[in-house]
């Protein structure tokens, strides 16, 4: 370790078993983004709600939302210097009456730095 404090929401034992593969914890990072359907949009979902199927327009933004708020987590873990992020979590909150999305993705950055070889990429809590 660098002697730097930093953040991290790794229980004890996945911090622990990240160190035990020979990484090193650099911090927390975090992406989000808030998406809105707009008024049409919006009315156009509501429509194709009186049937059954799925609604395209709210499947595509859900998609983009989650992909522009991991790149944005990604670009926070290479900006540390990271190998990759571990332990991401993701959150999805509806506001204002299901309007608008917020999609929130969070992790540890994590660096090898030798120790134990790995037998392949740690993968931890990645739901």
């Amino acid at each position: 370790m660098s002697g730097k404090a930093f953040t991290s929401d790794l229980s004890g034992q996945e911090f622990w078993l990240v160190v035990d593969k020979g990484y090193q914890p650099l911090g927390l990072v975090l992406g989000n983004c808030v998406y809105s359907m707009g008024v049409a949009g919006g009315f156009l979902a509501g429509l194709k709600g009186i049937v059954r199927g799925e609604v395209d327009q709210y499947s595509r933004l859900m998609y983009e939302a989650r992909e522009l708020a991991l790149s944005r987590m990604q670009a926070e873990a290479d900006a540390l210097g990271a190998d990759g992020v571990v332990a991401v979590k993701l959150n999805i909150e509806y506001m204002h009456n299901g309007e608008w999305m917020e999609v929130t993705a969070i992790g540890t950055a994590i660096k090898h730095v030798g120790g134990h070889e790995s037998q392949g990429q740690v993968v931890i809590n990645a739901g």
